[in-house]
């Protein structure tokens, strides 16, 4: 009996190609865990990466959205960092200036914690909505209730009755699977207005395939997109694509775009790459990621073997991630978090507890693995203040 090939939640219209797996996962990376043993037990579930050659959407096939959580108790914050703060400020100054954002409404679609829709509000004097069933009131302080609205729940076709001025959606579209369906409700809301200016940052993923990133890939996300793929979505439900570039060291997507009430044909933008150019490296993925899966699996060994005390920087996604997929870090007893709402908890999967910087003091690690290299040098300044000296190594 053959199966059916997956259609495409992207184009709905393309056959999807599996290209990657990782089975077994914890179906949650940032859910705060009271203990170990929770941590170790946490409901598990598959990634199957599959790769429409049509439209270039990659999507994990086998993600079932009943398994992830979305609650007070998702911990996922940046906002701790001196490195994310500086450059969510800058984000946000841009977007007002570019787009006249003062005494307007603003929405946010999936606001997390609501450090931006914070800022949108205060910096323009707009009046700001965001949506997330996560978001708690006691983590961010100085907040303007009067300027900002939070609702705890989802965006849905319930809320379309909101308008705003300016829409944005930051780290969220890479969590739901119908993409076609979503983006095309945003639409819906929008309406007739049409001056009202559309603004998603997502991961990006040509960095995750030419670098082999695996430790991007985990159950919460189950899109990924490119630019190319991303303005192809954008376009099918009712919208030009004013602009799409790439930030934060190439890790961040960003996509701008207009609603449109007739079907319009824009040629395609200098960042958007072939499709051809995309299936030629999700064709070598799994051979090359194979390869630095190894490398790594390696490197844990040879600490182990030379007694070494190694501990990861970032207990998010990333970390979560790592570990899973490596299954030799064993070894690893710790992880480090600057977020205070995250230390005392333990690692979803692995267990490893959550530490703060301080801990760093009685522990003497050897070995620091950094999730993510670019605050290499705000966790290197944060070593040295605490009169430490291991070897750091970035993940790369």
């Amino acid at each position: 009996m053959t199966a059916t090939p997956s259609i495409c939640p992207s184009c709905i219209d393309g056959k999807m190609t599996s290209f990657y797996q990782v089975n077994n996962v914890p179906t949650n990376s940032c859910i705060l865990l009271d203990s170990k043993e929770d941590a170790i037990a946490y409901p598990r579930g598959n990634v199957d990466l599959k790769h429409c050659k049509q439209c270039g959407f990659i999507s994990n096939m086998a993600f079932d959205p009943k398994l992830t959580e979305y609650s007070g108790r998702y911990e996922e914050t940046q906002g701790f960092s001196g490195t994310f703060n500086k450059f969510h400020q800058h984000l946000a100054e841009r977007l007002i200036k570019k787009h006249n954002l003062h005494n307007k409404s603003v929405i946010e679609i999936g606001c997390g914690k609501g450090e931006f829709i914070t800022m949108l509000s205060e910096l323009g004097s707009n009046r700001g909505i965001g949506f997330d069933p996560g978001y708690r009131d006691d983590h961010i302080k100085g907040r303007s209730s009067d300027n900002v609205t939070f609702i705890k729940d989802f965006y849905s076709e319930q809320y379309t009755d909101h308008q705003a001025d300016f829409i944005c959606c930051k780290m969220t579209l890479e969590h739901i699977h119908p993409t076609s369906d979503f983006i095309s409700m945003v639409r819906r809301s929008i309406g007739q207005k049409l001056d009202t200016m559309v603004f998603f940052q997502i991961p990006e993923t040509l960095r995750i395939l030419r670098d082999c990133s695996f430790e991007d890939i985990y159950y919460e996300h189950c899109s990924y997109f490119t630019p190319g793929s991303l303005a192809r979505l954008f376009r099918r439900c009712g919208f030009e694509v004013v602009d799409i570039e790439t930030e934060y060291d190439d890790q961040y997507l960003t996509i701008e775009a207009i609603p449109i009430d007739t079907e319009k044909h824009t040629a395609a933008l200098p960042i958007e790459e072939s499709t051809d150019e995309l299936t030629a490296l999700v064709e070598s993925f799994t051979q090359r990621s194979k390869k630095k899966i190894d490398d790594w699996s390696e490197h844990l060994k040879a600490f182990s073997d030379q007694g070494k005390k190694v501990m990861l920087w970032g207990s998010g996604s990333k970390g979560v991630s790592f570990l899973t997929t490596l299954n030799n870090a064993d070894n690893i007893e710790y992880v480090v978090d600057i977020n205070p709402y995250r230390q005392g908890y333990y690692m979803s999967g692995t267990g490893q507890k959550i530490v703060s910087p301080e801990f760093l003091k009685k522990y003497q690690p050897d070995v620091v693995v950094i999730m993510n290299a670019i605050y290499t040098k705000e966790i290197t300044r944060d070593l040295n203040s605490l009169n430490l000296h291991p070897e750091i190594i970035p993940l790369i």
